[in-house]
């Protein structure tokens, strides 16, 4: 592919992750001011912005881009994290024998989205989303979204599903099944022989067809814009007990676990010399373990 062709993609799909975070971020500052719950006298809480610089790896001396983190703690999310990035360089040697196209020619460059809300009702599920655009001799789209709650209500289980499912079906009737399927299996937590949360979808390696790939990307991250904000206000001004407080601290135990022991997106940052405060954002900001 001609390499203004390949500037082109690369430049459209950062600026969508970018305006599917702007977007992201209005809809759940307008959570926070709708809200009248228990935590009612609290503040509404606001997005606070920070820039980062990649650092560059052993070997990797070229400029390597960065990112911006955007962190809300308030009355409705206790913590969520809506970070991008656009970074490039060289993967380190070995790094570099496990991603596709980088083992004949290190260079990459990797742009993305990523989520992860963590909420101050156990009512309220917790949720985590990314997509992302990564080019090295080959270039693809991967991403999804799942549902974590620590007290599973079907209904909202099932309005998650019926929204992603959606959005597959609009691309190829096969998308659903598969990446339902891939996302339980790959957000599962081994050791502990169960399921993070409640699934969602989960896909990687698209790389067939750009223009294709990258609207199915989109209608991904609008999607999750039009869903999960329905399931929030559906139980955030619900009062809680300290028994569900318990359940969801422990809970969020377990997904602290996946995200340090398995989770790829944390590997890549790190081995990639991502901003470490910005890839540990999932951690939730309180857990405990039984």
């Amino acid at each position: 592919m001609k390499q203004d062709v390949v500037n082109d993609h690369k430049a459209r799909a950062a600026a969508w992750f970018e305006d599917l975070r702007n977007r992201i971020c209005a809809a759940f500052e307008q959570l926070e001011d709708d809200y009248d719950g228990p935590l009612r006298d609290l503040p509404a809480g606001r997005f606070a912005r920070k820039s980062w610089r990649r650092e560059a790896v052993a070997g990797d001396d070229s400029d390597t881009g960065g990112g911006v983190m955007s962190i809300m703690r308030g009355r409705v999310f206790e913590k969520v994290g809506v970070n991008i990035s656009t970074v490039y360089g060289k993967f380190p040697a070995e790094f570099a024998k496990t991603i596709p196209g980088a083992a004949e020619d290190p260079r990459f460059w990797a742009s993305g989205i990523s989520l992860v809300a963590h909420m101050h009702s156990p009512l309220v599920p917790a949720v985590h989303m990314n997509t992302r655009h990564i080019v090295t001799t080959k270039g693809w789209f991967g991403g999804g979204a799942d549902l974590n709650p620590p007290l599973p209500n079907d209904q909202d289980t099932a309005d998650f599903h019926a929204a992603f499912k959606a959005a597959c079906d609009a691309h190829d009737p096969a998308y659903h099944p598969r990446f339902k399927e891939w996302c339980d299996e790959y957000f599962f937590i081994k050791h502990r022989n169960r399921a993070r949360g409640v699934g969602g979808i989960f896909y990687d390696y698209l790389e067939d067809d750009w223009e294709k790939n990258f609207a199915f990307t989109q209608d991904v991250g609008r999607a999750f814009l039009d869903i999960y904000p329905k399931l929030v206000r559906r139980h955030m001004n619900k009062p809680w007990t300290a028994e569900e407080r318990e359940t969801q601290l422990i809970y969020r135990g377990l997904y602290a676990e996946f995200n340090l022991v398995y989770d790829r997106g944390t590997l890549f940052g790190l081995k990639t010399g991502g901003n470490v405060e910005a890839i540990l954002m999932s951690l939730p900001p309180e857990a405990k373990w039984p």
